[in-house]
């Protein structure tokens, strides 16, 4: 069992009343990690720590942030077996923690390349002697509040711009990966990134609602950014314009992978089974709508059956299995709902569809249509489903025909076609020929529609973790008309 303290300050502290709070495996019901369950007080005083720390942070000349950053990145990476060893929280390989350590660390040491690419410009001033200019500043304390299902890689790139960018941050933790989320702290303090640069709070699932608001409306907070489901990026959105605060919010996802007439349908269902099924299909990005043109999609629908069934779930402890757990009991319960549904309405189930406790096998329907939950709701969960339509035009419409905008595929042989489908579609992010499960550290990250607004990812997020001023210099004596 993981004990998990807050991270206030530098230091490693109980919560203020004493209470925890326990996360219990998915598997087998036993507590995995018993961590600091944060009152508001707790939450105001890691703002406290982190609004203290800032000024020392922010005023580091940006080579010397990039080089605790790069040691940060460099410890992260040899710490790995240590966060491979937290996949119980979750019931995920350890192998897909050693991938979330991997792109963490990627994360970070993109971030230290760009401390000295916070970029200002000169402007031209019709004031005569006037010399203004445009800077980016450090906004101050940086709220990020990271998920469960990627917990190294989005707790990480929840703090990593901002620290680059000269903010100090506070990361609340998820409920369901408290110990993940307070190693990416302890790794980041160990470093030597500075007492309250970094602060971690975790809480108790009841008591979320009230931490939240808490740490959005603390004066001290100057941008807030969340990654999660729609529903509660809704209210953190909400939250956020209430007290006038910036946010960045990466919201759930319902991503088509288009199969066009001339695709390479082995190419088309090796991706398609990797969007669709890669970490129990619990990623915003992954392939939930298979949408193909009927030409082809007999043969596509054999192939990825057969490939599918190959995709073995079961405890990740275990040789066999290739998938694992899904976050918990409830969630398999909740998919199973929407397959059952989809079938009682005509969906042919093709394969999988077996639940028994948290362990989903891989799951493929045929023939879903709008009655259906599924072809519109996001399931979470390793289901893709097959809409299946005639050409180009309608391809596109069954694609864009989602409240999400997250992430997008096309397979086409026809790069031009393709490219020309790809800009259609109502998507922040594309792949031609790849999976909808992709990221690099240096891309722009973010959607549209109900899956958010903004971008993570270096460049593309500077604009959100630094304020623009204007600032000019009077060189010469200036006329004022009284």
């Amino acid at each position: 069992m993981f004990d998990v303290p807050l991270l206030i300050g530098g230091q490693a502290v109980a919560a203020a009343d004493g209470r925890t709070f326990d996360r219990l495996s998915p598997l087998t019901g036993e507590v995995v990690s018993r961590a600091a369950a944060a009152s508001v007080e707790d939450a105001n005083a890691a703002v406290a720590a982190a609004q203290t720390a800032f000024p020392a942070w922010s005023a580091l000349a940006p080579n010397e942030r990039r080089r605790r950053l790069l040691k940060c990145a460099d410890l992260m990476e040899s710490k790995a077996e240590a966060f491979m060893a937290a996949a119980s929280e979750t019931g995920a390989a350890a192998n897909w923690y050693g991938f979330n350590v991997h792109l963490a660390a990627g994360m970070l040491r993109e971030a230290a390349s760009m401390t000295t690419q916070i970029n200002g410009e000169v402007i031209p001033s019709d004031v005569p002697g006037s010399f203004a200019m445009a800077l980016r500043q450090p906004c101050g304390v940086v709220l990020g509040i990271a998920p469960w299902n990627a917990p190294v890689i989005l707790g990480t790139r929840a703090i990593a711009m901002p620290l680059a960018c000269g903010n100090t941050v506070v990361l609340k933790a998820s409920e369901l990966s408290p110990h993940t989320h307070r190693l990416i702290g302890q790794v980041l303090q160990e470093a030597g990134l500075g007492d309250g640069v970094v602060n971690v709070v975790t809480n108790a699932p009841e008591d979320a609602p009230a931490i939240v608001e808490a740490l959005i409306a603390n004066p001290a907070v100057r941008r807030v950014n969340f990654t999660g489901s729609t529903q509660v990026g809704r209210i953190v959105g909400e939250l956020a314009a209430r007290h006038l605060k910036p946010a960045l919010l990466e919201l759930g996802g319902k991503a088509p992978l288009l199969v066009l007439d001339d695709a390479n349908l082995d190419a088309a269902v090796e991706a398609a089974a990797f969007g669709a099924y890669f970490n129990q299909g619990q990623i915003c990005m992954s392939t939930e709508r298979l949408i193909v043109d009927n030409r082809i999609a007999d043969d596509f629908v054999e192939k990825l059956a057969r490939k599918t069934k190959t995709l073995v779930a079961g405890d990740p402890n275990h040789s066999e299995s290739v998938l694992g757990s899904l976050v918990d009991v409830s969630a398999g319960e909740r998919i199973k709902a929407l397959v059952e549904d989809a079938v009682s309405k005509g969906a042919r189930l093709v394969t999988g569809g077996q639940l028994e406790g948290s362990i989903m096998q891989a799951t493929l329907l045929d023939g879903v249509t709008p009655e259906m939950k599924l072809y519109y709701e996001e399931s979470f969960g390793p289901v893709a489903v097959v809409i299946r339509a005639d050409g180009d035009d309608a391809l596109v419409g069954k694609a864009n025909d989602s409240e999400f905008g997250l992430s997008a595929a096309v397979f086409s042989r026809d790069v031009s076609r393709a490219m020309g489908i790809a800009q259609r579609i109502e998507s922040g992010i594309c792949h031609i020929n790849g999976p909808t499960v992709h990221d690099e550290a240096q891309m722009p990250f973010g959607g549209v529609k109900s899956s958010g607004y903004g971008s993570f990812g270096a460049k593309a997020s500077i604009e959100h973790f630094t304020q623009l001023r204007w600032i000019t210099i009077q060189n010469e004596p200036r006329h004022y008309p009284i």
